[in-house]
């Protein structure tokens, strides 16, 4: 696993990046920056063409083995560049010794060129256990021939058989309906929202289908031929069977003759559901702690007032680390995104320092918090809305090159006062450096916290607090933070 190196991925891109940047030469000219920086893996969006063009994030899955190649859905490239830019990145990442995780929306197609008529039962968007009315015949775009590819790569074409459901019926145009297709059923070992959550959008696809499986196997043997990436962030897996994951990973380690490093988004704020699905894959993959996000969400909304105590609480990072990506905010939680639960500013310092200098967990450090980003768009209100988010840059450098140099061997906790908590770790044979953190989320701080090390000088990397600490003859000093602030003393 990674993690041993004290690995960081950077998520790199939010739902709002410029089409103009060209994100791929943007990696290729950073790739050595972010290596210097300690990032040692990039989460990189869906590559291959969306419905949208070259507006689409990727989430509206079109062709997946189209890579900004061929003219379809109105360009050439994507909202990121053409193949060969993608190509390129992932080469100059890798030359900078940084793995390369790619997205895989195995979920859904959108952007169908021709409609088939198919019967299927319609059933409320909120509810899939109780259809709304009698199975009728429906026009629909299930059938997909991507004229711009002409059969290049596979000569596949999706077929209404090869979905379970769909949203659109052309005859009536009718909102908030999920159309089951004749034959079909909602796939079982999916999430339970809605009385079935196999259904997401777009036309969903059939993992029952054997033709279905074998096509999405292909798919992942060509595409880590074609790219070479080290892993995959899967999309959406609650609304996949889980079952068809392990077999998946097998046969694509199997082809490839390494281990893939794969990361599963089940975005469900509840510890039982993780641990749940993690063996329902037979722990072949990781997921993103979810629960963890939330508690910083919450943390960062009470301005003081939340326990600090509890803040690992009823996380995948506190009760099964091998298995938790750690992140403080995401595409789909950024504000007036889908899944919108900001972590607000002033608190990113401190969820920062908890998931990039602590033991457990492999964290994730999100573009937007890194870059900053400035958008607008609509909210659930209809209303236009300007956001600026700031950058966090400044000071996540200075926890990656403490990550790097301090972040080593036996971890203590004081996890002792509602507002102060902090932790110290005493280093290892190769970086026998100590470090002790120190947040608050309420008035300024200080505890008596052990770092091993009698008569030494420690001082405060995040420039905070300026009088630097010294221990005393058993190995223990009062470390200082500010208020609503974070400080992470090292060792001189």
């Amino acid at each position: 696993m990674p993690m041993s190196l004290n690995g960081v991925i950077m998520q790199y891109f939010h739902w709002y990046i410029d089409p103009d940047l060209i994100l791929w030469n943007d990696i290729t000219e950073k790739a050595k920056d972010l290596a210097d920086a300690g990032i040692t893996a990039l989460w990189l969006p869906p590559a291959y063409k969306g419905m949208g063009g070259i507006y689409d994030v990727g989430y509206a899955v079109y062709d997946m083995y189209d890579l900004g190649e061929f003219h379809q859905r109105g360009t050439t490239r994507t909202k990121y560049g053409t193949k060969e830019q993608y190509l390129a990145a992932i080469q100059a990442l890798h030359a900078n010794n940084i793995q390369v995780y790619g997205d895989g929306v195995l979920n859904h197609r959108m952007g169908g060129e021709q409609t088939e008529i198919v019967k299927a039962t319609p059933f409320p968007q909120n509810n899939r256990l109780t259809p709304k009315g009698w199975m009728r015949d429906i026009k629909t775009y299930t059938h997909f021939t991507f004229p711009g590819r002409q059969q290049k790569y596979s000569d596949f074409q999706w077929h209404w058989w090869h979905f379970d459901a769909v949203d659109y019926d052309d005859y009536t145009k009718e909102p908030n309906t999920v159309y089951l297709l004749e034959g079909k059923q909602f796939d079982d070992y999916v999430a339970l929202e809605k009385g079935n959550y196999a259904y997401l959008m777009g036309c969903d696809i059939d993992f029952q289908n054997p033709e279905v499986r074998e096509e999405m196997q292909r798919w992942g043997k060509w595409y880590l031929d074609t790219t070479r990436v080290d892993g995959f962030r899967l999309d959406a897996i609650k609304h996949i069977s889980a079952w068809f994951f392990p077999q998946w990973i097998e046969n694509l380690e199997n082809h490839t003759g390494k281990n893939l490093f794969i990361v599963g988004e089940y975005w469900y704020n509840d510890i039982s559901t993780l641990h749940w699905y993690v063996d329902s894959v037979e722990g072949k993959m990781s997921v993103f702690d979810v629960p963890l996000h939330y508690n910083f969400h919450y943390a960062s909304r009470a301005g003081g007032h939340y326990d600090m105590r509890r803040i690992l609480d009823n996380t995948m990072m506190q009760q099964r680390p091998t298995h938790a990506v750690t992140f403080v905010e995401n595409h789909d939680s950024q504000p007036l995104q889908a899944l919108e639960a900001p972590v607000e500013p002033w608190f990113k310092p401190l969820a920062y320092a908890l998931i990039l200098l602590r033991a457990e967990g492999y964290p994730c450090v999100f573009y937007a918090d890194y870059y900053g980003a400035h958008y607008e768009d609509y909210g659930r209100d209809g209303n236009r809305y300007p956001i600026y988010l700031p950058s966090h840059r400044w000071l996540i450098d200075k926890f990656l090159y403490a990550r790097r140099h301090f972040a080593y061997g036996p971890q203590y906790d004081y996890f002792d006062h509602i507002n102060t908590i902090g932790w110290t770790r005493l280093g290892d044979n190769e970086h026998p450096k100590a470090m002790a953190v120190l947040m608050s989320d309420g008035a300024a701080g200080n505890k008596w916290m052990e770092v091993g090390k009698p008569h030494t000088k420690f001082y405060d990397i995040t420039q905070h607090i300026p009088t630097p600490v010294y221990t005393n003859e058993w190995g223990w000093a009062e470390f200082f933070c500010n208020g609503g602030s974070v400080s992470v003393w090292v060792e001189e």
